[in-house]
């Protein structure tokens, strides 16, 4: 039995692997003290061999034993695993995105980075859904009930969420403010993912994948498929525990 704990910014993602299927997996909203959760899920396994990734992987290490592996390699480990033909993957998590490039044999190639500004996030999206009145879920389907836009110019958090304000203010519609920030998101994230070049294979993990109007407005502006795992969220956590099961098959 192997385990993958991937301690994001937002969310806690755990996965048990064994006889080479997924058992068990779990999506928490992460806590004040992260590894405590992952502590408390380890306990319920105690014979499992375990491989941390994400931001709070070193933290983790420092309460119990086991191994870690970075982010990139986590979320190439899943996405290869789930989509063989996998060569590009867009990971949008709660704080940074990232976009992944991988050689025929599935081994990272290149990547890049954006944590410098919570934009186009998990995290900024809650601030949009939530300055509109809306969660999450209610914010991409109010999103895709029109097909109106009004221009968002800054693609910084705070100036974003004024001009959002403002758009309010004028007596725009909640729905048509939502759809214009998933277009400034998906332009955004699809200038990442044209700057790192992309095939046909482009896989979008992370919770933000979870949005299916973002999803539909990514592949019109990339012109190509953008396929999501069935649970995006847990690509890294997936890939945490097959490191696991590879080193262990290796030894």
């Amino acid at each position: 039995m192997h385990i993958g704990i991937d301690l994001g910014s937002r969310t806690l993602k755990a996965v048990v692997w064994q006889d080479g299927a997924i058992i068990r997996h779990q999506v928490t909203e992460s806590s004040f003290d992260p590894h405590r959760q992952a502590l408390a899920f380890l306990e319920q396994h105690p014979v499992a061999r375990v491989v941390a990734t994400g931001y709070g992987r070193h933290l983790l290490l420092q309460h119990t034993e086991l191994d870690v592996i970075t982010e990139i390699k986590a979320h190439a480990l899943g996405a290869r695993y789930l989509f063989p033909n996998c060569r590009t993957i867009l990971d949008v998590g709660g704080q940074d995105s990232k976009v992944i490039l991988l050689d025929e044999r599935g081994r990272v190639k290149n990547f890049q980075m954006n944590d410098k500004c919570a934009a186009g996030t998990g995290r900024f999206l809650e601030m949009m859904a939530v300055s509109l009145g809306y969660d999450l879920e209610e914010f991409g389907r109010a999103a895709a009930e029109t097909e109106v836009g009004a221009p968002i110019n800054s693609m910084c958090a705070v100036f974003a969420e004024s001009e959002v304000v403002s758009l309010k203010n004028r007596g725009v519609p909640p729905a048509t403010i939502a759809r214009s920030v998933l277009l400034a998101v998906a332009g955004r994230l699809a200038a990442m993912v044209a700057k790192s070049g992309y095939g046909d294979h482009l896989i979008f993990s992370g919770g933000v994948a979870n949005n299916a109007t973002l999803i539909a407005l990514l592949e019109k502006e990339l012109k190509v498929p953008v396929h999501v795992p069935p649970i995006p969220s847990i690509i890294g956590a997936l890939g945490a525990a097959l490191h696991g099961s590879q080193s262990s098959t290796q030894k």
